[in-house]
């Protein structure tokens, strides 16, 4: 039987309006909830085959341009568009359907589902040649979208996506192509979002999003390629955020943001390229933090929403902002859950140097130091430690000074009291307690005190003390500023 026979008054209303690209309004009252389907009449209800016999078949009047423009009215049955080839614009707004409409593999000139409801989307490899609206939709089951090609934009303001189950994401957009924006703002997602491998042309703005799932990762955005910004300020995200391989040519901007995965990872951004990634004003990550491998030409972050773990072997910026002091930095270093890696150390020694903040440059230079001396041999850590308390491993050199003239002090007073006997009583110079010290301590000058005069008991005990600290304060110096020469 022809679908577009024996119609009901109100989808008569429809085939008279769709050849004129008219609008046909059901909303008995404004603002009625179009979740309560089951309590609306049949002067309001409408057959999905009807619909779909208009979309595919009805007769165009010239000098008119077709268009399916219905609100407020209960769909029944399954709106069949599967493979499809449709020129009219479709809006079906604020909209009731008791079945998943079907709409894989359709072309389409433009679709619009605002304020609707609906039991799922089947829609992948959906192509639509103009904007895909779902503004303000209430999704309550999976909604495939999968290999989707829009040539404008998706516009999902204050969308609400839930299932029955979590045995899918509740919103796929996988190797989607968006030519626009993916206009998200205070969407809802009851379960996994996944956006892996799609391409977005222009901006992604999620900002007072809530990604929440029981367990797992919330949203799943590896391999994405956005050319403008995301906006994803004051995002609430109760599982991970999987960001892996992606490319953001303009800001990744997470102000404000919530993540919170605990026990495991909370924002994986490795392997990314990212103009700028600012993580600033929020909560503490509540889980781990990976940005292993990226390049991020711009790193906002500021310390205290650093977790306990964070992962940062092989990651590059160019500039660190705010300008903080490097013990503040440091910290986010020593956390890394990694062996030791240097490369972290001299990326942050790299963004101080850039600033021209030459003191935190050489407490970070330290720090290295330090924490490479955890890796060594125990011999190795000794000496470490030698070189640390003596000149700090050449970027404190004023220690040695402090050093030198502690020692001389000691032994000037030491030998001032008791002379030690000449070798040669009648050959020896005039005793001076000073250059005394000062021939033990320095290894290559020689003032001609130390060979003239032999100490004997606890002077020459003294004496030893001092040549071999000498000694030692001279190779750490040495040392430290081949080290410190050697990086400039």
């Amino acid at each position: 039987m022809n679908a577009t026979n024996d119609l009901t008054p109100a989808e008569e209303r429809i085939r008279r309006a769709f050849p004129r690209g008219e609008s046909v309004d059901f909303r008995a009252a404004e603002n009625e909830d179009p979740a309560l389907g089951d309590a609306w009449g049949a002067e309001r209800t409408v057959r999905a085959s009807v619909l779909r016999a208009l979309l595919l078949k009805a007769p165009r009047e010239d000098g008119e341009i077709a268009a399916l423009k219905i609100t407020g009215a209960r769909i029944t049955g399954v709106l069949d568009l599967k493979y499809a080839t449709i020129d009219a614009a479709i809006r079906l707004s604020h909209c009731h359907f008791d079945d998943v409409p079907d709409l894989y593999g359709a072309q389409l000139r433009q679709l619009n589902l605002s304020a609707s409801v609906l039991p799922g989307l089947t829609s992948a490899t959906l192509r639509v040649e103009g904007v895909l609206r779902m503004t303000d939709c209430r999704m309550r089951g999976p909604v495939r979208l999968g290999g989707a090609q829009i040539s404008g934009a998706l516009f999902m303001e204050r969308a609400e996506f839930t299932a029955p189950d979590d045995s899918e994401p509740v919103l796929q957009l996988n190797q989607a192509s968006i030519g626009d924006d993916l206009w998200a703002p205070e969407i809802r997602a009851h379960g996994q979002v996944r956006l892996t491998g799609a391409s977005v042309a222009g901006r992604i703005n999620v900002q007072d999003a809530e990604f929440t799932t029981s367990h797992g990762t919330a949203l799943d955005a590896q391999n994405l390629n956005v050319g403008g910004h995301v906006r994803a300020r004051c995002i609430r995200a109760q599982g991970r955020v999987e960001l892996r391989g992606s490319r953001i040519s303009g800001r990744l901007d997470l102000l404000h943001a919530h993540l919170s995965h605990p026990g495991d990872t909370a924002l994986r951004a490795s392997s990314c390229v990212i103009g700028e990634l600012w993580l600033r004003r929020g909560d503490r990550i509540e889980g781990a933090l990976n940005l292993r491998r990226s390049h991020i030409e711009i790193l906002t972050l500021e310390p205290e929403m650093l977790p306990d773990q964070v992962f940062l072997s092989n990651l590059t910026y160019t500039v660190l902002t705010p300008h903080e002091p490097a013990e503040r930095r440091l910290p986010m270093l020593e956390r890394d859950g990694e062996p030791y890696d240097p490369h972290g150390y001299e990326q942050l020694l790299a963004a101080y140097r850039h600033v021209g903040d030459d003191d935190a440059a050489r407490l970070v230079q330290l720090a290295k130091q330090r924490r490479r001396r955890t890796t060594l041999t125990w011999y190795g850590r000794l000496w470490g430690y030698v070189q640390d308390a003596t000149v700090g491993y050449g970027f404190r050199p004023l220690r040695a000074a402090v050093w030198l003239l502690s020692l001389m002090a000691i032994g000037s007073i030491a030998y001032g009291l008791d002379h030690p006997r000449p070798v040669k009583a009648d050959e020896a110079p005039d005793f001076n307690p000073v250059f005394y010290t000062l021939d033990l301590l320095l290894p290559i000058i020689n003032f001609g005190q130390e060979s003239a005069f032999a100490p004997a008991g606890w002077h020459q005990w003294l004496s030893y003390a001092l040549i071999i600290t000498g000694w030692i304060l001279a190779t750490t110096i040495v040392a430290g500023v081949t080290r410190t020469v050697s990086r400039q």
